[in-house]
């Protein structure tokens, strides 16, 4: 089975910057689609960003595109996303998720990924 640990959230001033890391154990890993999710107090679970293969296709919601970007090091079995020019509404637990295969189309809802990490708070103050 794969596990998946996400670290490097944290409290940060509006306009700054933070580096998650998820941890990737498995079979398969380095061919596996894997993405963040993100979700707040009281919202659904919200599609951030996704990543096939080697990290040759990248995937955002309009609303990211240009602030956060996704990357992998699949020697490593590792995954990042980098958060810049945070906002209080980026406040969230973030999760990082798996799937072997996943098309485009369904990329963003999460009843299509098999694999979840625990998430890790970032909060942005104002």
């Amino acid at each position: 089975q794969v596990q998946l640990v996400e670290s490097g959230g944290g409290l940060v001033q509006a306009g700054g910057s933070l580096r998650l890391s998820c941890a990737a154990s498995g079979r398969t890993v380095s061919t596996s689609v894997m993405g963040w999710f993100r979700q707040a107090p009281g919202k659904e679970r919200e599609f951030v960003a996704a990543i096939y293969g080697a990290g040759g296709y990248t995937y955002y919601p309009d609303s990211l595109r240009g602030r956060f970007t996704i990357s992998r090091d699949n020697t490593k079995s590792m995954m990042y996303l980098q958060t810049n020019s945070l906002k209080p509404e980026d406040t969230a637990i973030y999760y990082c998720a798996d799937r072997i295969l996943l098309h485009i189309s369904t990329v963003a809802s999460p009843n299509k990924w098999n694999y979840w990490g625990q998430g890790t708070q970032i909060t942005v103050s104002s």
